[in-house]
């Protein structure tokens, strides 16, 4: 496995972002290193992504950085430029996976059927994001579909919270659960840093106490 991805199995959940103006970018990172959850999923999906990743990784080195909701090729280019460590795909797209294999680019595609999963392992992959995992049957979809797989660790996202992380996590399959609730957006935009620093703080926590 790339040491990058092993270091989200170290973190335990992976913070999901949504930044629609970078000036908010330096203060999570600060809330997130504080809070005991060093990582960032920033969704490439608003105008503010690209500047709100390089700002980020050149203020805080030791942060993890990446981009996710990638849908090409293009989009993974300007993430890296701009200082992304990972790349996460809300879908299976061969192209992208390829494309950030060829550039030495860790990179987590979304999967939700036992046939997307072979086409992951056919390409190497080892780790792959379950999305949306709580619509897409949640844990015992991930149990029932992944027995067969042996070697493969999950990411799920979507629907994750304080509430049933620790089911997930207690799971030998799950790698890292990626989560938003405690990055919730109104509370970035409301500039509620601290709040977010003691959710970060708690689910540090949940990490430490599900993985005892």
């Amino acid at each position: 496995m790339n040491a990058i991805l092993e270091q989200f199995g170290e973190i335990g959940i992976i913070p999901v972002v949504v930044l629609n103006d970078a000036k908010d970018a330096l203060p999570l990172g600060k809330a997130l290193i504080e809070g005991g959850l060093p990582c960032a999923e920033v969704t490439f999906r608003t105008d503010a992504a690209e500047e709100s990743i390089r700002l980020m990784s050149e203020a805080y080195p030791d942060l993890l950085v990446g981009a996710g909701t990638v849908l090409t090729t293009e989009q993974v280019d300007r993430a890296v430029a701009a200082g992304a460590k990972f790349i996460v795909s809300p879908g299976l797209n061969p192209k992208t996976v390829t494309y950030c294999q060829e550039k030495g680019i860790p990179v987590c595609p979304g999967v939700v059927t036992p046939s997307e999963i072979e086409k992951a392992l056919e390409l190497g992959l080892d780790v792959v994001k379950f999305f949306p995992a709580e619509p897409s049957g949640g844990l015992s979809m991930i149990k029932a579909m992944c027995a067969a797989y042996t070697k493969l660790k999950v990411m799920p996202t979507g629907g994750i919270s304080a509430k049933n992380v620790v089911d997930y996590l207690k799971c030998d399959k799950i790698l890292a659960c990626g989560g938003s609730w405690m990055v919730k957006g109104d509370m970035i935009e409301a500039g509620e840093f601290d709040k977010i620093t003691e959710l970060c703080k708690e689910a540090a926590e949940i990490v430490k106490a599900a993985r005892v």
